[in-house]
């Protein structure tokens, strides 16, 4: 429910304005003067402040200036008996959303409040479509035929309508905060916000504030009143990732919100209610943590009421090639590329990576592949190349410590201790062609040459 703020120093225009309000469904608090409306800015974050201009002690001016001072995101509508030009280009000046004169009409208050309103509304969506960039269709990102990613599909199709809270445990890369979004997304809340938060990217001294918001002065640096994340979040979905790794003392405070869907800003004193659905995701044990005791056991089972667990990509070998050309469509379209082809040589080169760093890792190598391709299949050599795998994992033929009876294919082993050593110069290089040649002692046309010898494409001069 939207908070509206009324002031003004004469009790029948307070009244009008706040049975009004109430009428249409808004939360109303009313002050008779600017001096204790700027004692409830102090208190509380309001959507619209409706103020006289001319009050005694402290005017209307002062109760705008205040208002973009400690909570700069509150709407301000002005209204006076006294108009003036000057006065009115003023308030416009000072951060006023519109300007009234005595007498106005109902219907024209109310218009205009709803516009205010919806300004209100709009502002906030835009900071969190930048903040998130949040994909409006989350199923089509998350890719997989496998029985084990058919299993956390059909978990999301089941859940998604539910009011339950999820935790979702998997090793990085795996794709957890895709399948919060695919659950908020196919949700009856998907027209409302879905805010995602990493825990562990965020100092815990920060982290209570980013959370739960905070009233100016609180602390060094608030330097006015801040709505947190799961106030922003009211009526969606909030997505911690990483909860694993919260302190103790964000533990407790998390416990709350979720028993009893309240919380006070840091330096605040009033409980203020939402209505927010807890996705909740980590890459550790944390059955375990809670059994070490650096995890509240409480706060486990309440984030613990659906289970899901996403497999790592090395338990589901069959989906890279659908992965794999999921992102070499969206790369090359991102980019206005040509999609590269993946050579026949190559791809049993992805399917048996140990892929530690799961779908991100094969996401980020496909963005390097779009990247660097040329004309031509992608090479087995260039998707090497591109693993960035340590020297010591790159296969090299053996070098032979006699000649046997049976001979050796002397130019076959040549050649390959040659490519070899090519790719090792152009990872350490970091695929910088001048670099590499320079580190094996060749021109740039005997480097170009046997690159070409071996098929070995990418990189950059």
């Amino acid at each position: 429910m939207e908070k509206v703020l009324v002031v003004d120093d004469e009790q029948s225009l307070r009244d009008v304005l706040s049975i009004m309000l109430k009428r249409a469904g808004y939360a109303v608090t009313s002050a008779m003067d600017g001096e204790e409306a700027i004692e409830l800015l102090n208190r509380e974050i309001f959507d619209l402040v409706i103020t006289d201009l001319r009050m005694p002690k402290i005017d209307g001016m002062e109760v705008l200036k205040a208002v973009r001072s400690v909570s700069p995101e509150t709407v301000v509508l002005i209204i006076t008996a006294f108009a003036t030009a000057d006065s009115a280009v003023e308030a416009m000046k000072q951060g006023a959303y519109d300007y009234l004169t005595k007498p106005f009409q109902v219907d024209e208050v109310q218009l205009i409040i709803r516009n205010a309103l919806e300004k209100r509304r709009l502002t906030t969506e835009n900071m969190l479509l930048k903040r998130e960039m949040a994909s409006q269709s989350s199923f089509s990102q998350l890719v997989g035929q496998s029985e084990a990613m058919q299993k956390v599909f059909d978990v999301v199709r089941k859940v998604a309508d539910s009011k339950s809270n999820v935790l979702i445990c998997g090793e990085s890369g795996t794709g957890k905060e895709l399948v919060a979004r695919a659950i908020h997304y196919n949700s009856a809340r998907s027209a409302h916000p879905f805010v995602a938060v990493n825990c562990s990217a965020v100092p815990e001294t920060l982290l209570e504030s980013e959370l739960f918001g905070h009233m100016k002065g609180s602390f060094t640096g608030a330097i006015s009143n801040k709505a947190g994340l799961f106030e922003i979040a009211d009526g969606g979905t909030i997505f911690l990732d990483e909860i694993g790794d919260t302190t103790p003392t964000i533990q407790v405070k998390l416990l709350r919100v979720i028993q009893e869907r309240e919380f006070r800003r840091v330096g605040g004193n009033q409980d203020i209610k939402v209505d927010v659905r807890v996705v909740a995701a980590t890459n550790r044990d944390l059955e375990k943590a809670v059994a070490e005791g650096s995890f509240r056991e409480d706060l486990y089972y309440r984030l613990d009421v659906i289970p899901i667990r996403l497999p790592p990509l090395r338990m589901r070998t069959g989906d890279i090639p659908l992965l794999v050309n999921h992102f070499l469509e969206r790369f090359s379209k991102e980019s206005g590329k040509p999609k590269p082809m993946i050579g026949p040589e190559a791809m049993p080169v992805l399917l048996g990576h140990e892929w530690r760093g799961n779908v991100r890792e094969l996401e980020n190598l496909i963005e390097r592949v779009v990247a660097f391709s040329t004309e031509g299949p992608v090479t087995e050599a260039e998707v090497r190349g591109w693993l960035h795998r340590p020297a010591t994992q790159l296969q090299q033929p053996a070098m032979p410590l006699d000649l046997t009876d049976e001979g050796l294919d002397l130019e076959g082993l040549i050649n390959g201790i040659e490519k070899d050593l090519l790719l090792k110069a152009l990872e350490r290089s970091k695929w910088v062609k001048k670099k590499a040649a320079r580190m094996l002692r060749l021109n740039t046309r005997s480097f170009r040459y046997r690159l070409e010898k071996y098929a070995i494409k990418g990189g950059r001069d």
